[in-house]
């Protein structure tokens, strides 16, 4: 494979995240956004622990959908996240009447 075909299998490969993202985004309530991903879900349970002097974010999300353009299934029932780093919670906000069908593309 050369590293043209690498680079356009690439290329293809977000593109198809992308559109699959502007497509599920209605699904979804929240946007959660840590170092390492970003995620789409309906449920989000963030609990701070602590062990010693370390603080930590331990995140629960129900009903995700994981933007990782090398994952095979991007949909999660549940995901939990544990990490020293910030977690950025945000509450999707939908136009009124969108009942989360998505758009063709």
């Amino acid at each position: 494979m050369s590293a043209e075909d690498l680079d356009n299998y690439e290329t293809n490969a977000e593109l198809h995240l992308y559109r699959e993202y502007r497509d599920v985004i209605k699904l979804f309530k929240y946007v959660v956004e840590t170092e390492r991903r970003f995620y789409l879900c309906n449920k989000v349970d963030f609990q701070t622990r602590s062990s010693g002097q370390d603080v930590y974010f331990d995140v629960t999300l129900t009903d995700a959908w994981v933007w990782d353009v090398y994952r095979p299934s991007r949909f999660a029932k549940t995901v939990r996240i544990v990490t020293f780093k910030d977690v950025n919670i945000e509450e999707i906000s939908h136009p009124e009447g969108d009942i989360g069908i998505p758009d063709k593309i």
